[in-house]
């Protein structure tokens, strides 16, 4: 079975966000990058399937600038085989990369796919139901636990009133979320030799993909300062505040 992880360029989770001075975006320069947290439980998850003999392959592909090679070698880094690196600098939304996402699928033919659940720069949750929803294909989001069947995989997942298991025929997408597992630190030995693996570079031209903008970003604008808090010497002034300020009485 051939595993294809999708995994994501985006900033340090430990690194303060800044709004651009122009308010086209976040700033970018002189900024730590990384591989998305969500990416990274996708990548240990499918390196665990392959390690208990269940993968055969794990295929790591990324989508934009030249710059993203490095978060595929960290994937290489932590076990992955070989990356894929769709090149462009178009400005992505979900759709146009559930697109791309697909037409590596069909070429590589891959029989699971498995996601974030989403980046912690958009937050959009919505590349693994679309990537799913193109290609007619089952799918599983916000799983917890994965078991290999025979012509399948059951997936545990979290819902409101406790977890669900569901069972799914191949070829899948599964999309993960925090409790799945821990991603394993890459050792230095395996980021000498995740140098020497193979990362093939495509364009979305010749995987016959046509990238147009569904959006138009506007404006991005910080959210306004927090107001300091206020001391109040009584029970009875805090739910006069209560009532009369914050109206939440």
């Amino acid at each position: 079975m051939k595993v294809l992880v999708a995994v994501k360029r985006v900033v340090d989770a430990n690194v303060k966000v800044r709004v651009s001075a122009d308010h086209s975006g976040v700033e970018l320069a002189n900024v730590k990058m990384a591989l998305n947290p969500f990416c990274e439980i996708a990548v240990e998850e499918a390196i665990r399937l392959k390690e208990a003999g269940k993968a055969s392959e794990v295929v790591v592909v990324t989508i934009g600038a030249s710059v993203a090679q490095e978060q595929l070698r960290t994937a290489l880094a932590l076990g992955a085989d070989r990356a894929i690196h769709v090149t462009t600098d178009t400005e992505l939304v979900p759709l146009s990369v559930a697109k791309l996402l697909l037409a590596v699928q069909q070429q590589e033919q891959a029989q699971l796919l498995i996601l974030g659940k989403q980046s912690i720069d958009g937050d959009n949750n919505q590349t693994g139901q679309m990537l799913a929803a193109l290609g007619k294909l089952p799918q599983a989001t916000f799983i917890s636990e994965v078991e290999v069947i025979d012509g399948g995989v059951a997936v545990t997942r979290e819902v409101d009133g406790g977890v669900q298991v569901v069972k799914l025929p191949l070829p899948a997408v599964l999309t993960a979320d925090l409790r799945l597992n821990e991603p394993r630190y890459a050792t230095l030995p395996n980021i000498m030799k995740a140098k020497r693996k193979p990362l093939d570079t495509v364009t979305a031209d010749s995987l016959g993909v046509t990238l147009k903008a569904h959006q138009q970003l506007v404006s991005v604008t910080p959210p306004k300062a927090r107001q300091a808090g206020v001391m109040v010497d009584s029970v009875a002034a805090l739910v006069d505040k209560l009532k009369n300020e914050a109206k939440v009485i």
